[in-house]
């Protein structure tokens, strides 16, 4: 790919550049579309084929990038997130020439190491030493000088004992730590790597997390596809959230995580659901509508931990009564109530009692201490003269809450301080 004066090639003279928010860039990405022709209707044996010669002619498109431009500088770790299909992978292939692009542009300065699969390209027939050789070749060294790279390979993937076994004869894990080994060894100033961080057990993922941090001490440019928002957090300096194809944020990694956990938990009520819970009612009141909304008054079926919770429910009076009551209980997934609130009302004009035909809209703003999880809301609605019940309403509202710091048990995170004081027996 060409460079010009926006991307100017690395010298040896000015490698490893620490990263530079305002040097020079190392990948610009302009106004890329990809789309792909999935067929509608799958024939799997010839004799389909043959009993339905025209089936599976008709295809669909498949936009997975519409128009993603980006940049990233020399020296910078980039993180690329999004949910499964959101076109993250596919922009990664894109900039490994493993696709072609149907429009735009992709410009790189450096020499570039892809590593899509840890693995790919291993052969299972030849031992562990001619794989390094073969890979190490194949991303661009020569056979010397990967062999002369050898012994630390073998030493960082733990697999001395075995470096002249047949690769069949390797667990999964032992193939994945030696990929990961190779991988280290690649002379590149871009590494494209997608979910290759977790690999083996707790001692080789640190060991894998100690390079990952050398890497970006020696100012290689990395760009990293992941699920793991920690690994975005702990090493990017930048990150994007992709969805649908299309770019939703670029900029602080803990911003992209945050909004990467409120993409996950969107999700659209379930028609069924929602009608049976407005369609609650008896003789007295019914439940209109009932749901959360943001300072703005938007809908939400998601929220984040610490932010305002606010409830809002619905109802029409159907008989004229003297009052109501009206409470309200938060139950987590497991149906265990959380917290409980109540109010009465009363009628609108002053008077004694509430009449057929008026409408009452019950809001709570609260602040939300409860750690990550589904939770539903029951509401029920009860005479002031027996305490009885005129109206129960089960899990009329249905809601995921997101972020915060994890917790192993419980249900709310509650501010506190605490403290630990040692003293003698004389208490001094």
């Amino acid at each position: 790919m060409p460079a010009d004066d926006a991307i100017a090639s690395p010298t040896d003279a000015d490698r490893p550049t620490p990263f530079d928010p305002a040097g020079p860039l190392a990948i610009a990405v302009a106004d890329l579309h990809k789309s792909f022709s999935i067929p509608t209707n799958r024939v799997d044996s010839l004799k389909e084929r043959i009993v339905h010669p025209f089936s599976g002619r008709d295809n669909r498109e498949l936009r997975a990038l519409d128009g993603v431009s980006f940049e990233v500088h020399r020296g910078e770790f980039f993180g690329i997130v999004g949910r499964n299909g959101s076109g993250k992978s596919t922009l990664l292939k894109l900039l490994a020439s493993i696709y072609r692009a149907d429009a735009g542009t992709i410009r790189m300065a450096g020499r570039l190491a892809p590593f899509i699969e840890l693995g790919v390209g291993f052969n299972p027939e030849l031992t562990a030493r001619e794989n390094v050789v073969l890979n190490g070749v194949m991303m661009g060294l020569t056979p010397q000088e990967t062999r002369s790279r050898l012994d630390a390979i073998v030493e960082f993937a733990e697999l001395t004992e075995f470096i002249d076994l047949k690769l069949k004869n390797y667990s999964s894990g032992m193939l994945v730590r030696l990929a990961f080994a190779v991988m280290m060894e690649a002379d590149a100033d871009i590494l494209l790597i997608d979910e290759v961080l977790a690999v083996g057990d707790a001692a080789f993922q640190q060991k894998c997390a100690d390079a990952f941090r050398e890497m970006k001490a020696a100012g290689k440019t990395i760009v990293l596809v992941t699920h793991e928002m920690r690994t975005v957090e702990e090493y990017c300096h930048r990150a994007m959230l992709v969805a649908d194809g299309r770019i939703r944020y670029i900029g602080d990694p803990e911003e992209v995580g945050r909004r990467y956990l409120q993409l996950n938990f969107e999700h659209e009520p379930e028609p069924a659901a929602e009608a049976e819970a407005l369609e609650q009612s008896s003789d007295e009141v019914q439940l209109l509508d009932a749901w959360i909304e943001d300072a703005g008054g938007s809908r939400l079926d998601n929220l984040e931990h610490g932010s305002e919770l606010r409830l809002r429910v619905d109802f029409e009076i159907l008989q004229d009564a003297p009052g109501l009551d009206v409470g309200f209980v938060i139950a987590n997934a497991d149906g265990v109530g959380i917290f409980q609130f109540a109010v009465r009302i009363s009628n609108a004009s002053g008077g004694s009692e509430l009449t057929a035909g008026e409408r009452v809209r019950v809001g709570a703003d609260i602040e939300n201490l409860l750690v990550q999880g589904r939770y539903f809301v029951h509401s029920a609605v009860n005479r002031i003269q027996d305490k009885s019940i005129a109206l129960h309403a089960h899990e009329c509202i249905d809601f995921v809450v997101f972020g915060g710091e994890p917790q192993a048990h419980g249900n709310v995170r509650l501010p506190m301080q605490i403290s630990a004081v040692v003293s003698d027996e004389a208490g001094r």
